[in-house]
């Protein structure tokens, strides 16, 4: 099975505005259920293959809602941890072209606090960890003892670090940091945006080629309305375009991206990206570009399911 290490949470979305003279322009916030790695697993689930969560999740109502979602959607969640600390939020503000930026309250809670389960399952054929996980402790130290030990007996490890600036006080720590994981990594899902920020400003092709000779198998760079584009340790670069749609919001398209990446080479048994040639990734990144392209045109982080995918041509 695959297995989802990361935070759970809830956004907070703008709805309608409220009165201007009363409130200053302000919308309402509507709750919606995410986090990068939930929403990770979430995706991986409604396509059909075997996923897990691994987190700790608050008993508050936040957190029975994250769980029931994920049972709905038919994610194992046997390696989920509770707790009676809150659950995180963002609050979510959206551009003119519907992107998020997020305010995030983090402070003692629940998702950062996930201990070191030690050993996954047996059956665990995929690791995929990112975004706050592995940043706030002493949940990323947790997270991070997990990818070395699984690299190390041969699982698949995926990587989307979704680089959330606000909570990083230390960037060049963090740089450090990620660059120290690269070795364990054999799967590196990121945006165009995170790999100029991790690169201090280099085009993200050459970020993406230096990455590679660090020890990654392949990195798969989301570039928006660019489309997708994967660098490989054979040296390919393969390309696939973005599906126009008409966008509600981006919250959860690169999160989908990654569980579709993660359901394609499941459904394959690929657990080593560096078999994988040209040809196999433009199907493999197509698959995740539909995929994203039914989430952004939903309100939220709304993942297809195998259904969803199958009627939408």
């Amino acid at each position: 099975m695959i297995v989802v290490g990361g935070e759970a949470l809830v956004d907070l979305v703008p709805g309608e505005p409220l009165d201007s003279t009363v409130d200053g322009g302000l919308r309402a916030l509507l709750p919606r259920l995410g986090g990068g790695p939930y929403n990770v697993a979430l995706a991986a689930g409604r396509l059909g293959v075997p996923a897990s969560f691994l987190s700790r999740v608050s008993t508050d109502r936040f957190g029975s809602a994250l769980v029931d979602r994920l049972t709905a959607s038919g994610v194992d969640i046997s390696l989920l941890q509770r707790g009676d600390e809150p659950t995180t939020l963002a609050v979510v503000a959206l551009d003119e072209r519907g992107s998020a930026h997020y305010t995030f309250y983090v402070e003692r809670t629940a998702d950062r606090l996930v201990a070191d389960p030690g050993p996954l399952p047996a059956e665990t054929t995929a690791l995929s960890l990112g975004t706050l996980g592995m940043v706030l402790e002493p949940g990323a130290s947790a997270y991070e003892a997990m990818l070395r030990r699984e690299s190390a007996r041969g699982t698949l490890t995926v990587l989307d670090p979704n680089i959330r600036e606000a909570l990083i006080a230390d960037p060049a720590a963090y740089r450090a940091r990620f660059a120290s994981w690269l070795p364990d990594v054999r799967l590196l899902k990121i945006s165009d945006d995170d790999a100029a920020w991790l690169a201090e400003g280099a085009d993200p092709i050459t970020a993406a080629r230096g990455w590679v000779e660090s020890g990654v198998d392949a990195v798969v760079l989301t570039r928006g309305a660019d489309g997708l584009s994967v660098i490989t340790a054979a040296g390919e670069l393969a390309h696939v375009a973005s599906r126009t749609v008409a966008v509600v919001d981006t919250i959860g398209a690169g999160d989908t991206v990654q569980g579709a990446l993660l359901a394609w080479l499941h459904q394959r048994e690929v657990t080593k990206p560096a078999a994988l040639e040209a040809g196999d990734w433009r199907e493999a990144l197509a698959y995740a570009a539909k995929a994203a392209s039914i989430t952004v045109s939903r309100s939220g982080a709304e993942p297809p399911t195998a259904e969803d995918m199958a009627v939408t041509v």
